[in-house]
């Protein structure tokens, strides 16, 4: 049974409630780890996962409340013992970045690091980068203030598509076209990001089963986000929150 586990779902100040949004995707005892902020393994074992389980490391784009953590994570899978391969995909801006980061921590000197592949992929509109027996995985750009790439998951029991950060954009919705489950960026109209209503109206266009917004700001009435997107989606619309998990 596949599920998406939500690690953190704040937008990119994160408080004592809710992490920055970062996702995992669960498949048999296989993890597909989205975005990596703060302390992913803690985040994980919080969940109820293992670090053991990550199978891959997609970055969505180079902003801090997304790929903070990645050094950490890289650095803690070598320390807990890891020695099976990991590759990390992300687009060039951020592949090139991280890579940075990691000299900068000098990691070639850590002794016994397990391999770790640096995949940068094309901005291009609906690629696909990862087939396996257990999932497809699709990337395309969507329209944020530096590289950012939303994605689609093919599972044998359902689809998903992450929006990550943008504002409403075309090639959202062809990578949700028919999705069980569309998560999309609410953190409010404006350069780069999408309010809820324009979040419900291209779960609207792709035919999405499902809606939950996601990448929030804190809310005093959750309610009235959430009754935003309904006003141009008449499918279920939820709000994402930490360590909810979803069944596809």
């Amino acid at each position: 049974m596949a599920r998406i586990v939500i690690l953190g779902s704040a937008y990119a100040i994160a408080d004592e409630h809710r992490e920055n949004t970062h996702l995992a995707i669960v498949e048999e005892d296989q993890i597909l780890l989205i975005d990596a902020p703060g302390n992913p393994i803690a985040r994980l074992t919080r969940a109820g996962l293992s670090w053991h389980q990550i199978n891959a490391l997609i970055i969505t784009h180079f902003h801090p409340d997304h790929v903070s953590g990645a050094p950490l994570l890289l650095m803690d899978l070598w320390l807990l013992g890891r020695k099976e391969p990991l590759k990390v995909f992300g687009p060039t801006h951020a592949i090139e970045r991280l890579q940075g980061m990691m000299r900068l921590y000098e990691w070639e000197k850590w002794p016994g690091f397990y391999p770790v592949e640096f995949i940068a992929l094309p901005e291009n509109e609906k690629i696909r980068f990862i087939d396996t027996p257990l999932w497809r995985v699709y990337s395309a750009p969507v329209k944020h203030f530096l590289p950012t790439l939303g994605l689609r998951i093919e599972l044998a029991t359902g689809s998903i598509a992450y929006s990550s950060d943008t504002e409403p954009c075309e090639n959202v919705i062809h990578l949700a076209q028919g999705v069980n489950v569309l998560l999309h960026e609410a953190t409010g109209e404006g350069p780069g990001h999408t309010s809820p209503e324009q979040a419900g109206r291209i779960a609207a266009q792709a035919g999405a089963g499902a809606l939950y917004l996601i990448h929030t700001p804190p809310l005093s009435q959750p309610e009235a986000w959430i009754a935003q997107a309904r006003q141009a989606f008449g499918g279920p619309v939820y709000l994402a929150h930490d360590l909810l998990q979803i069944v596809v």
